[in-house]
C-alpha cells in the first residue's frame, strides 16, 4: 500500500560523513516523512549492507518504510519494506520473485512507454521524471515538464509520483497535474532547516 506522498531519496554527498546524514535524515523522519529510499549506488555492497541496516533501525522507529535501490539481496538482509529499480534495472516481476513476493516494488520510469511497462510488468508505484530541471536527473535528458504526470496518469492505475526539480512552490502545481506524491533529495536534504522543510512540504501536500 501505498501511504506516502513524500517519498525521500538519500544521497550522502550532500553530507561531510555519515553521521550527518544519519542526523539529517533522522530529522526528516521527525518532520514527517514515511518513505525514504537508500540509493547510493557507488558504495561497496559491505558498505550499503552497514547503512540499510542502519536505517531500517532508524525508519521502524519513526514508522516509516524503507526501500533500497535496485538491490532486493539488501532489501531482504535487512527487512525493507521494498526495492526501487532503475527503469533498465531488473525487471519488477523478477524482482518480486526474488524478494518473496511480500514487498513493494517501485520503478523509475521516464517516458509513457516505461511506465507502463513498468506497470504491466507489476509495479506497485512509478516515479517519473525529471518534471523540472535538477543536478541529479541531467543525466535522463530535458525536463519533460508537467505533461508527462498528467500523460502517465491517464495512462496506468499505480501511484505515480513526481521527481526531479521539485520546489515548495511547484508542489501545487504537480499534484493538480495528477501526481500522488513527489520524491524529493536536495529539496529537504540541502536545506540549512531539514525538520522545519519537510513539515512545510507534508503541509502542502495535504
Amino acid at each position: 500500500m501505498i501511504d506516502f506522498k513524500l517519498y525521500l531519496i538519500t544521497d550522502r554527498n550532500l553530507f561531510k560523513d555519515r553521521s550527518s546524514l544519519s542526523s539529517a535524515l533522522e530529522e526528516a523522519l521527525q518532520g514527517g516523512v514515511r518513505a525514504l529510499q537508500l540509493r547510493e549506488k557507488d558504495l561497496c555492497i559491505r558498505d550499503m549492507l552497514e547503512m540499510a541496516y542502519e536505517l531500517r533501525e532508524i525508519t521502524k522507529k519513526h514508522g516509516a518504510k524503507l526501500f533500497i535501490n535496485d538491490r532486493v539481496d539488501v532489501a531482504k538482509a535487512v527487512d525493507a519494506d521494498g526495492v526501487h529499480l532503475g527503469g533498465s534495472g531488473i525487471p519488477p516481476r523478477a524482482a518480486r520473485k526474488a524478494a518473496g513476493g511480500s514487498m513493494l516494488i517501485g520503478v523509475s520510469s521516464h517516458s509513457m512507454e516505461q511506465a507502463k511497462n513498468a506497470e504491466r510488468e507489476g509495479a506497485d508505484f512509478i516515479t517519473i521524471g525529471p518534471v523540472y530541471e535538477t543536478p541529479s536527473k541531467m543525466r535522463y535528458g530535458a525536463p519533460l515538464g508537467l505533461d508527462i504526470i498528467e500523460k502517465v496518469k491517464d495512462g496506468v492505475t499505480v501511484p505515480v509520483i513526481a521527481v526531479g526539480g521539485i520546489k515548495k512552490e511547484r508542489v501545487g502545481e504537480v499534484l493538480k497535474a495528477g501526481a500522488h506524491g513527489i520524491a524529493l533529495i536536495s529539496g529537504i536534504l540541502g536545506s540549512d532547516d531539514i525538520y522545519n522543510e519537510t513539515k512545510e512540504f507534508m503541509r502542502l501536500l495535504k
